[in-house]
């Protein structure tokens, strides 16, 4: 008989009756997990005091790391062979008080058997509910069974009627009443019309998805399979981040300054100092505009009819921050981009549709936003943002839950008060950038809009779409929410019709989500209902979320 080396595997110890295991994934990046790590002991406590309080013992799954200053899950691998070690049948949960890549720990949730419980906390300064809204979405694309739960304050009475209820049963849902599938709503002709005659054109003409390097951030939940994809006439170009470094670099200083000088003409403030490493520099801003002429100029050599850059991981090495770069090319107005040879002007008299973060589900939605809204003559720029945070007013103004949608790339200026002359650009956080980099930073303009969000569950292409309204906040409001979050970025003061808060959390797929402005109340619902029949056309299954502004349901 053949002796083989067959692999011994170290038995698991089963976890007792009363044992629930718990884990935290972090960032990728050493001074991120450094810096948010007390908010996420001081999360970690307050839960396992919840636990306790329902009889039940938290035990935490991997050491805090001396050497390191923080207990977080790092990388990948170290999920793995945390979760090698983990009783696959035990309770599990995924506490999280900051942003942290979903692929860190997603080998191990799917094939963990146990009952699976995200926990986040409510804050915005320490953005735990937007790393959980990406892992609950990769999760529901990796077909992974979870419950989910998050609060300003753990020893809330319903937190911890909901949490006993997930250790004594193993799950825990919540209501989503809010949400109405499109097969059951009477979509008028035209804007079916429309829809589909847009969805043919896709299909037949076909567009091309300029990507620089999937997988931006361990965001397992913004990749589209490449199969849903084409389904719907979309092609990815998979671009390099080395190439836009290289092009970068092939932009003359006269190029850079041209697009300075027509970003200061049209009233952008600058907000400059001395030194590099703390300070928006005129350096780290003229590298921005050569890197805005070079993203052009790919997207022109490929075809693209919308690009995404993922920066955070590879580009930060080499360049300054692309917010500034992404934020203009979302803009109809913005500094023209010659060819090379100076011949032609790129894509002139229309912005380059830009995804942020390299989010495909974004990108595809982008895509579809500006030709439903360039058909129905209606403002076609369009972003996303981060489900960052949300409050109630302060100040009495808006009855209304006011959610702070908040990203610091590929927000257009004409999407702020006052434009162009309402944006300021700072510098970006050197905890996360350390070459710098302006933003543009400005207060969205009051208005209606349409959100939605493109994801991946059950093997098929979905899309939720909703209602919303851009509010007015008094400047102290709005200071206050911004000192809560990132202050150096833009903010959204949204309002969603229909839709509270927890509802909100209980359904989303994402930590992003994707709005436009539409000029009126009753053309923004004929928007939203023509992109609707535009997604089904694509074979999506298509949900509306909430009501019309006047309450009315869809």
């Amino acid at each position: 008989m053949a002796a083989y080396a067959i692999p011994k595997l170290a038995s698991i110890p089963k976890a007792k009756k009363k044992q629930v295991f718990m884990v935290a994934s972090g960032d990728l990046r050493p001074a991120a997990n450094q810096e948010c790590w007390a908010a996420q002991k001081a999360m970690e406590d307050a839960l396992a005091a919840a636990v306790a309080a329902a009889g039940y013992e938290l035990v935490r799954a991997h050491p805090y790391k001396a050497d390191q200053k923080h207990g977080f899950i790092a990388s990948q691998k170290e999920g793995m062979e945390v979760f090698a070690n983990i009783d696959p049948n035990a309770k599990l949960i995924v506490a999280e008080a900051v942003w942290q890549y979903s692929h860190h720990v997603l080998a191990g949730l799917i094939g963990h058997c146990g009952p699976i419980l995200t926990v986040a906390n409510w804050s915005g300064m320490w953005p735990g509910l937007v790393g959980m809204l990406n892992l609950n979405a990769s999760m529901a694309k990796a077909g992974v069974k979870f419950s989910t739960l998050w609060g300003e304050d753990f020893t809330d009475k319903t937190f911890r009627k909901n949490l006993k209820k997930w250790l004594e049963k193993g799950s825990v849902r919540h209501a989503t009443k809010h949400v109405t599938p499109l097969d059951e709503v009477k979509v008028p002709s035209a804007e079916r019309r429309l829809g589909q005659a847009l969805a043919e054109q896709l299909a037949r003409e076909k567009a091309v998805m300029g990507v620089f390097d999937e997988g931006c951030m361990g965001m397992f939940n913004a990749i589209i399979p490449d199969d849903l994809l084409n389904d719907t006439g979309v092609y990815k170009e998979r671009l390099s981040q080395s190439a836009l470094y290289y092009e970068t670099t092939q932009v003359s200083d006269q190029e850079a300054q041209a697009v300075r000088r027509w970003m200061d003409e049209r009233g952008i403030k600058f907000v400059t100092g001395p030194n590099e490493a703390t300070d928006l520099t005129d350096a780290q801003i003229l590298t921005q505009c050569k890197m805005y002429i070079a993203a052009g100029r790919i997207a022109d050599d490929f075809g693209c009819d919308l690009i995404g850059i993922q920066y955070q991981q590879g580009l930060k090495d080499l360049l300054p921050a692309s917010d500034l770069v992404e934020g203009t090319l979302n803009n109809t107005d913005r500094p023209p981009i010659k060819s090379r040879d100076g011949r032609r002007i790129l894509y002139a008299g229309e912005p380059i549709v830009h995804f942020n973060e390299a989010d495909e589900c974004a990108g595809l939605d982008g895509l579809m936003t500006y030709r439903v809204h360039k058909a129905m003559g209606q403002p076609v720029e369009n972003t996303l943002h981060d489900v960052r945070w949300g409050d109630w007013d302060q100040s009495g103004t808006v009855k209304d839950y006011v959610w702070v949608f908040l990203i610091s790339g590929s927000v257009p200026p004409a999407h702020l008060k006052g434009g162009w002359k309402g944006a300021s650009s700072e510098r970006q956080p050197p905890m996360y950038f350390r070459l710098g980099g302006g933003t543009i930073k400005g207060v969205s303009k009051p208005g209606e809009i349409v959100w939605s969000r493109v994801f991946v569950e059950g093997g098929r292409l979905c899309m939720d779409l909703g209602r919303g309204g851009v509010v007015d906040l008094p400047d102290a409001e709005t200071q206050r929410r911004w000192k809560e979050t990132t202050s150096q970025w833009p903010i959204m003061h949204a309002v969603t019709y229909g839709v509270t808060r927890d509802q909100f959390m209980a359904r989303h797929k994402s930590n992003h989500i994707q709005v436009v402005y539409a000029n009126s109340a009753a053309e923004a619902d004929k928007a939203l209902l023509a992109k609707a029949a535009m997604a089904e056309a694509m074979g999506m299954n298509v949900y509306l979320c909430g009501t019309r502004k006047n309450g009315k349901a869809w």
